[in-house]
């Protein structure tokens, strides 16, 4: 397989995760305490289950890459409780994604990476440059299942849409 990630690739969707991240972050917390975590039919069924996972998920994938294993045991294991601090942490996890992906190199995005899933157990090996774009794409599968439930709790739904974001795409003023 050839080479699919490309470090500007990479660096481009790690600081599109940190940017909408703050957006998301923004927005709920404008939510009650109640809102954010108001029962839905989702996977981590509501917001602050759903930011908790967003999170879960991205230090364990960092934490494999790292080789530095976070030590959370289940996919939906609220990590914290408390917004203000599940939104500190998840700056800081941000920030640990960008320092991580400006370390990268074309030669270890094309090298092979193994992990036990936590999902079936199973050890799959892919090229990383195919892992971190799942990394990626969880991130927004996620994320648009946020901005769904901030629209239904009558949110004005965010720009989430990476030509939006600050920096070389932006428009000209």
């Amino acid at each position: 397989m050839s080479q699919v990630a490309t470090i500007e690739y990479c660096r481009l969707m790690a600081n599109y995760n940190a940017w909408v991240n703050t957006a998301l972050y923004d927005v709920c917390e404008s939510l009650t305490e109640e809102e954010r975590r108001r029962p839905f039919p989702v996977y981590f069924e509501s917001i602050h289950g759903t930011l908790n996972h967003l999170l879960y998920a991205d230090r364990m994938w960092l934490g494999r890459f790292t080789g530095e294993p976070y030590t959370a045991t289940t996919m939906g294991q609220e990590i914290y409780g408390d917004f203000a601090e599940l939104r500190r942490e998840r700056i800081k996890t941000d920030e640990a994604i960008v320092h991580w992906v400006d370390s990268l190199t074309g030669q270890r995005l094309a090298e092979t990476f193994s992990f036990r899933s936590n999902v079936d157990g199973i050890t799959r090996t892919n090229p990383m440059g195919v892992v971190v774009l799942h990394v990626f794409n969880h991130q927004t599968h996620h994320r648009g299942q946020l901005s769904t439930l901030l629209a239904l709790l009558g949110k004005e739904p965010m720009i989430t849409d990476i030509l939006w974001m600050p920096g070389p795409s932006a428009p000209e003023s």
